[in-house]
């Protein structure tokens, strides 16, 4: 897999997002080979926890839809629900329902479709640089495809962030609970590893019943239904795009990444 590293040691499958020259920004390709890293950690007996971390400077600067294969040749409202109700919705409820427990180590920027694989994530550790954002009001859309803004951040917290585009740090993501842990940059992994680990000692099956229990009381108060819903609300703004020539939030993206070189 070219875009992502796959280990399994002492109980812990370690996935890595592998594409630094890009900020590991998500195409088609890596996508489809995290979701199959994901499926691999989940049927393997021998991993009780999964740890997800992106190489290099940033952990990940979103979508990159000019980045590979497996767009149409014409993009249409039609198509953009296809490809993004697969890669973006499934690929991130899945993760998120993963019977194992999962860590995200986070640094640097996460933009966007970033928050759709650390958000996913049971548990998440930020170094002390890392920024969470999600600036694609900007562009007309009112959110990345996985709405956990909400829940996530609180109303009043998640209006602010979509409403500005501002990046929230990884200190006040750590006082509204978002994240369970800032560390330094250089001890991220270490942390990580540390906090994996503990939680692999536990038993397995219990852990499992642990997360489902936290996962079902979260259903039943609303989540899965209202993470459905706000996708279809969200693809309003790919049909307002796509009225104005040339489909301008492609160029917007490309403008957002080269800030990050």
């Amino acid at each position: 897999m070219p875009y992502i590293r796959y280990q399994v040691a002492d109980k812990i499958a370690t996935i890595t997002l592998d594409r630094p020259e890009a900020a590991n920004a998500q195409n088609p390709e890596l996508l489809d080979e995290l979701d199959a890293a994901w499926t691999r950690a989940a049927d393997d007996d021998d991993v009780v926890v999964i740890v997800l971390r992106g190489e290099g400077k940033h952990f990940l600067a979103g979508h990159d839809l000019k980045g590979g294969g497996g767009l149409p040749e014409k993009i249409t409202l039609e198509s953009i629900i296809k490809v993004e109700a697969r890669r973006y919705l499934e690929y991130s409820l899945r993760w998120r329902n993963t019977p194992k427990p999962s860590i995200a180590a986070v640094q640097g920027r996460c933009i966007a479709g970033g928050l759709m694989l650390c958000w996913p994530c049971d548990l998440i550790v930020a170094a002390e640089d890392a920024l969470f954002s999600d600036p694609v009001v900007a562009m007309g859309i009112g959110g990345v495809e996985y709405h956990g803004h909400t829940w996530e951040l609180g109303p009043r917290v998640a209006k602010e962030i979509l409403f500005t585009g501002r990046p929230l740090t990884a200190d006040e993501a750590h006082k509204i609970g978002m994240v369970n842990r800032v560390v330094p940059r250089a001890e991220l992994d270490a942390s990580t590893r540390e906090l994996a680990e503990q939680i692999a000692r536990m038993p397995p099956f219990g852990l499992r019943q642990a997360k489902r229990a936290v996962n079902q009381t979260l259903d039943v108060q609303g989540f899965y239904a209202a993470i459905q819903s706000v996708f279809d609300v969200l693809q309003t703004g790919h049909g307002n795009a796509l009225s104005v020539s040339g489909y301008p939030i492609l160029t917007r993206l490309e403008e957002m990444k080269a800030q990050l070189k």
